[in-house]
């Protein structure tokens, strides 16, 4: 995810936008570098399977920026059908870790008070919200749960596991597990899967609130290029940040970087990722050694909850290597995603997560000596199925009579 500047006096929906960025101490600085050429038109993509699915039904969180999600039309869905979440029902929706604990405790708790109540949960709404008289109970019991925990970490983890789990529980028969789209408008079919590079690995470092979202764009890396290339990390769930943090350090943390506003001491551009001969031949092995690749972290949320997530990915940095500033990088050339045509950003010149890891998969394309690894066409890759996901929320909201024109917002950066 990235945090361009506020001031573009011009729109584009093309995806090579330069932006010319003003001297703003909290914004992404412009790194100098040679304008992108244009792409040429991909070929059609190959179809891939449809995935498994589930039993129930959801609609997403909505609050300032959320607004826009769409909410179910019409009766919320009932709930409960299913029992537990088994942990081949959590990996099929876009991870490869076990059920974490918390989580499979607040779902447990979710079903015990509606076996009490002997009535079905009912979710609907936005942001997969409980419904009727069940919410009141539920909401009472969660206050008094969250107010007996101890410190603020333990507070975040509840409140983590408990977004979660209403989204598993209310998005049973109603989304695809993959793509996180209602059933009738699954995408999975159009999209192509790509391999990437191994010299990389991408993190998607994502905020609960945005786990199952429709119109969610990080996704889409897992769905091209597979979840061990794109691995999801969810924020404040301990036992999916220890993994992650359990692969920087074996890889070091001169093989970490983060794509954020660039806080570093030294702002640094993707010209300065350092790649060891190792990593130029990634997948070889020494002495029976394998050697891990540049792990490559895109913070996915909204504008207003990715200052918590870099936060936590600070505080964690600080904690194990001792070291308060964090290396992030910038990308040189911003690109205007697709999904401003729909999606509401806070302001026209900021992109989505997928458009910023295509961005930077050409900008690493764009050095010489990784020309070779064709990673222009696995932005290509990822671009199209920004495509596609566009497409698909746009059928969906022509059917349901809705509105497909990007809400204006902060006059002052648009035109």
């Amino acid at each position: 995810m990235l945090a361009p500047p506020a001031s573009t006096r011009a729109l584009a929906f093309h995806r090579r936008l330069p932006l010319l960025r003003p001297n703003h101490s909290t914004l992404l600085p412009h790194s100098p570098g040679p304008p992108l050429p244009p792409r040429p038109c991909p070929a059609p993509p190959r179809p891939c399977p449809a995935p498994p699915r589930a039993l129930m039904a959801f609609s997403a969180e909505t609050a300032g920026e959320e607004a826009e999600e769409e909410a179910l039309p019409g009766p919320a869905g009932a709930g409960g059908g299913g029992g537990e979440v088994s942990s081949e029902e959590w990996q099929r929706w876009g991870t490869s870790s076990p059920l974490p604990t918390v989580v499979a405790s607040v779902v447990r708790q979710l079903l015990e008070m509606e076996s009490v109540a002997g009535e079905k949960m009912r979710f609907g709404g936005v942001g997969s919200k409980l419904k009727g008289d069940f919410k009141d109970v539920e909401d009472r019991k969660h206050r008094a749960v969250y107010e007996t925990l101890a410190d603020s970490d333990q507070k975040l983890q509840y409140y983590s596991a408990r977004q979660i789990g209403c989204r598993l529980l209310g998005s049973r028969g109603y989304l695809c597990q993959k793509c996180w789209l209602p059933m009738e408008d699954c995408m999975c079919s159009k999209l192509a899967p790509c391999n990437l590079w191994r010299g990389i690995r991408f993190w998607l470092y994502m905020h609960p609130k945005d786990f199952l979202r429709q119109n969610n764009t990080g996704k889409l890396l897992w769905q091209v290029f597979g979840i061990q290339a794109a691995s999801l990390c969810l924020f404040g769930i301990q036992e999916h940040e220890d993994i992650m943090w359990d692969a920087f350090q074996r890889s070091g943390k001169a093989k970490v970087s983060f794509l954020y506003p660039n806080k570093s001491a030294t702002p640094k551009s993707v010209n300065d990722l350092k790649f060891d001969d190792f990593t130029m031949n990634a997948g070889l092995q020494e002495g029976g050694v394998q050697h891990e690749p540049l792990n490559l972290v895109l913070l996915d949320g909204t504008w207003s909850n990715s200052a918590a997530l870099y936060r936590r990915l600070k505080e964690r940095w600080a904690a194990i290597w001792g070291e308060e500033d964090i290396p992030c990088i910038s990308l040189s050339m911003l690109s205007a995603s697709v999904m401003h045509k729909l999606r509401p950003q806070p302001a026209w010149d900021r992109t989505c997560t997928a458009a910023a890891a295509a961005g930077l998969l050409s900008e690493l394309h764009m050095r010489p000596e990784l020309s070779a690894f064709k990673l222009e066409e696995q932005a290509e890759a990822v671009e199209c199925s920004l495509d596609i996901l566009l497409d698909a929320l746009t059928v969906r909201r022509v059917r349901l009579g809705r509105s497909i024109t990007r809400k204006q917002r902060h006059r002052r950066d648009c035109i």
